[in-house]
């Protein structure tokens, strides 16, 4: 039987760094985009180039059964800057797929684009998922909600903070978390071609119906480093002054921007349960307090926190 062969974006970030594993634990061959020269791994082929680069593109889909798209910006400067790695980018990689006679295509959006007005960041994905939709592919969209576990570095700073004592939160309100192996898996279930996902925008969570308040959640990272902290509540002009001062003092590696304190301050991110996918296709199995446990265990084996 051929093995298999997944074209992947985004392979070396968080997210796809995991899924990148998984795929070679199950024997699938890959291909996988990446800017900068790597060192040869064993079942993977580099393909050196950006989503800027419609030749390099098409070198990564050719021959491929499959296209994981996550490569994204979750960051930006202005506008701009989203719409050209979320919007254009996702053109682009479309564009390449297509032309190298792909069918199924993995398209990995956040749940930010259910509420496009409030971020710049959300409005670029729900332009890019509107791409997607409209391309004739077999597409299936994962909207996951805040994403953690071991090698995360956007919770690190709330991590930190435990260890003080407190946790600064959003405004009041809930929201959805998944753990990033559960999420790997979830993508790689969707590799086959399934009638139930074809055409369809999965939500994805840690299964804990409602979600978590921000309050509860912000204790939970404290237990997970054994600490009984004080949740804080921020309303959004903090968090909006707060983004200034991470500008000013993190420059371009700000983790809090302006944009994001925009999505933050939603009361409501928790995932609409009529849209997740059904149990027998894929189900979480990571419980979020063990996996802030785990997820600290790194960052204490990395010397991130102490």
């Amino acid at each position: 039987m051929t093995k298999k062969i997944v074209a992947v974006t985004g392979a070396t970030g968080f997210v796809g760094s995991i899924v990148l594993q998984q795929l070679q634990d199950m024997g699938y061959g890959i291909r996988a985009l990446t800017r900068k020269e790597r060192e040869p791994v064993i079942g993977v082929e580099w393909i050196e180039g950006a989503l800027d680069n419609q030749i390099l593109l098409e070198r990564l889909c050719d021959g491929a059964d499959c296209l994981i798209h996550i490569a994204g910006v979750v960051n930006a400067a202005n506008k701009a800057g989203f719409e050209t790695g979320n919007v254009d980018g996702t053109a682009a990689i479309i564009k390449a797929a297509k032309s190298q006679n792909i069918k199924r295509f993995i398209h990995i959006s956040s749940l930010s684009a259910r509420e496009p007005q409030l971020s710049n960041y959300g409005a670029s994905k729900a332009k890019a998922e509107k791409l997607v939709g409209a391309s004739m592919l077999d597409w299936t969209i994962i909207r996951p909600p805040a994403i953690y576990g071991p090698g995360d570095m956007e919770m690190l700073d709330l991590f930190l903070m435990a260890r003080k004592g407190y946790v600064i939160m959003p405004p009041k309100g809930r929201a959805s978390f998944i753990h990033v192996e559960d999420l790997a898996r979830l993508i790689i279930a969707l590799i086959p071609s399934h009638e139930d996902a074809t055409a369809q925008i999965f939500e994805c969570d840690d299964g804990v119906k409602g979600g978590w308040s921000h309050d509860s959640f912000g204790r939970a990272i404290g237990a997970a480093i054994d600490r009984q902290v004080s949740a804080i509540n921020a309303p959004k002009i903090m968090l909006k002054i707060g983004a200034i001062f991470d500008r000013i003092l993190r420059g371009k590696r700000a983790k809090l921007t302006w944009d994001r304190a925009s999505y933050l301050s939603h009361p409501d991110w928790v995932i609409n349960r009529t849209n997740a996918p059904s149990p027998a296709l894929w189900k979480p199995a990571i419980e979020t307090r063990q996996g802030l446990k785990d997820t600290a265990r790194w960052y204490r084996k990395n010397s991130l926190i102490h």
